[in-house]
């Protein structure tokens, strides 16, 4: 594999010099796969009155394109599942009274558990972590001289030097915890002059950023995750691209980008794309105005542009082997063309997921982005997996809140999040979470409070859906969007050398951090084989002086969950539960061990959870 890739490098390194061949997307490709068409980017000086030539068993070329650039082919081939074999061939493009061109190109044999492979589903718990800002593995790729953003931990939004070597050596803290899924914030390479850490302004969609590590580094990284156990979701960007995307200097079309006569900012409102009453205008500046002036929006509606970004997606699933996707900003991209490219995800690979970063903070919205979701506007977005803001913005408030029934506060919040629920066409299929990379630490609000801690951890580790915990979520990691997201981006602990704690020991981390600790890995390595938490139904009764119960069952067991979130111990009467406990006398608290009578009544520390399994 090696001895291929350094093959192609110098090969197209060589095009470059001598025959002004520059770029070739994707780089290779597979025999195999369900589409058998292939659609090819060629980027070079003024190629674009060539013609093109390919003479290899199986391979039909059905079409080639100019674009207005003269510096662009876009070549679809169609490749015979039947007669075409895995190997390399010449692609010649010809021009009378000039020297011909040609190159390589790889066909590569698909892996024989493509189809088969399982996504990310509601067994598993999901550890986002933002690679720069994890571990530095590596310190040699700190700085790299072809990107101008230089590592400086001094500044919050500056590059820390965290890469892929610092999340593979900690492979096991991640397992070992008890997550069994690996999110990571963008890799591809950024070269934006400043604040580039994030990873949110790609500039080359082929590439893994050089102060991360490699192409090959990264699918070996994943390679490593499988073998602990750990699945990968990559983090993708269809949106926007980085001001300094490598087509920048020299688009396509002109259309391959939205452009304004003036710069034109996205005027951020969800609710225009299902508006039957606003304006063209709304709705056009929503989805094709810009991100951020370093962000310019992609026209999903090119389908150049989209058949590109389609191939890209299937491209790293193949080759790195992925387990799920992670896809920003989706309400902001052309809806149609979102389902066009999720579908084409699903159909090559069927029992993969995707989630989408809904945003939206009311549950009828965001489940509107769900797969098979009724609407009266009769769109299917294709996307299986939503992310529930609504859930995360109740639970953002509600341990610091104490209501009555019939208000909107305390523990109603989540009674009434969840009740909503019949908007949803698969309950499984919600990422769930009290905090990520761009939402307020969930210890700052809740200024530190361990018994708040366990008592969102329980939930969310409880409730129906697929769980989300943020890196340092464990050790009560803090910081305040308030002063910017540098702030809620930390560094973890321990994962440069020097650093004063190393929270990836247990002997390393406070004393304070190993309570945090200690009791998330507890609740995640139960969880782990707890299928009626991952598929068992859910029936919940509404909160009484801000207690909140709910029961988790199928048809082998049952687990009762309450949460109380007064500040003083109750002694909950139990007889309103009946239909529930029906014959179970008493239940074992899955943290403490301790067990409890149910037959009349049971007391309930104060700001505590019972995870009772009941027999």
């Amino acid at each position: 594999m090696l001895k291929k890739t350094l093959f192609l490098f110098i090969t197209f390194v060589t095009f470059t010099l001598n025959a002004q061949i520059e770029r070739v997307e994707p780089t290779f490709w597979w025999v195999g796969m369900k589409n058998t068409q292939l659609q090819l980017l060629i980027h070079g000086t003024e190629i674009c009155t060539r013609s093109v030539i390919i003479q290899y068993p199986g391979i039909k070329i059905l079409k080639v394109n100019r674009a207005c650039s003269p510096n662009y082919l876009f070549v679809t081939l169609d490749i015979n599942p039947k007669t075409t074999k895995a190997g390399t061939f010449d692609i010649l493009l010809k021009q009378p009274d000039k020297k011909d061109l040609s190159f390589r190109y790889e066909l590569k044999n698909r892996r024989t558990d493509s189809a088969i492979r399982e996504g990310f589903t509601s067994a598993d718990v999901m550890y986002l972590l933002m690679p720069d800002r994890f571990s530095n593995g590596d310190p040699t790729n700190d700085n790299v001289d072809s990107q101008p953003d230089k590592m400086n931990r001094n500044m919050e939004n500056g590059r820390h030097g965290g890469d892929i070597k610092g999340i593979q050596d900690h492979l096991d803290y991640i397992r070992e915890l008890g997550a069994t899924a690996i999110w990571c914030t963008p890799m591809l390479e950024n070269n934006y002059e400043k604040a580039s850490y994030h990873g949110y302004a790609i500039s080359d969609y082929y590439k893994i950023d050089p102060r991360f590590g490699s192409n090959q580094e990264y699918a070996n990284f994943v390679e490593a995750s499988h073998q602990k156990g750990l699945k990968v979701i990559v983090d993708m960007v269809s949106n926007h691209c980085g001001i300094w995307a490598w087509w920048m200097n020299d688009l396509p079309m002109e259309n391959w980008i939205h452009q304004w006569p003036v710069y034109t900012q996205t005027n951020y409102k969800f609710s225009t794309l299902k508006d039957t009453h606003a304006s063209a205008i709304d709705k056009k500046v929503f989805v094709d105005g810009w991100f951020d002036k370093t962000m310019p929006d992609l026209n999903q509606q090119n389908p150049f542009l989209w058949t590109y970004f389609i191939q890209n997606s299937i491209w790293w699933v193949e080759y790195a082997n992925l387990d799920g996707i992670r896809m920003d900003t989706y309400p902001y991209n052309d809806r149609n063309a979102m389902a066009t490219w999720a579908k084409a995800i699903m159909t090559e690979y069927p029992h993969f997921n995707i989630v989408g970063e809904t945003g939206l903070y009311n549950t009828n919205d965001n489940a509107f982005w769900q797969k098979d979701a009724f609407n009266s506007l009769k769109y299917n977005s294709q996307l299986p997996t939503v992310m529930d803001f609504t859930l995360q913005t109740s639970l953002s408030t509600c341990f610091n809140e104490h209501g009555k029934p019939w208000e909107e506060m305390g523990m109603n919040r989540l009674y009434n999040t969840i009740s909503n629920d019949y908007l949803y066409a698969s309950l499984k299929n919600i990422l769930v979470f009290v905090e990520n990379h761009d939402t307020q630490r969930f210890n700052n609000l809740i200024k530190g409070d361990l018994d708040k801690f366990k008592m969102a951890m329980s939930y969310l580790m409880t409730t129906r859906g697929i769980p989300q915990i943020y890196y340092g979520t464990e050790i009560g990691m803090t910081g305040n969007k308030d002063k910017g997201d540098g702030d809620i981006r930390r560094d973890f602990p321990g994962g440069w050398q020097g650093d004063s704690i190393n929270a990836f020991s247990a002997k390393g981390r406070t004393a304070v951090q190993n309570e945090y600790y200690n009791y998330l890995s507890k609740l995640l390595n139960w969880r782990k084989d707890k299928d009626v938490i991952h598929n068992g139904l859910l029936t919940h009764y509404i909160p009484e002086n801000d207690i909140y119960v709910y029961f988790r069952y199928n048809d082998k067991e049952k687990i009762m969950v309450i949460l109380n979130n007064n500040l003083k111990e109750i002694s909950l009467k139990t007889d309103r539960f009946a239909e529930n406990l029906k014959s179970f006398s008493n239940g074992t608290d899955v943290m403490t061990g301790i067990k409890y009578d149910l037959s009349s009544s049971i007391v309930i520390p104060k700001e505590t959870t019972l995870i009772l399994e009941l027999k």
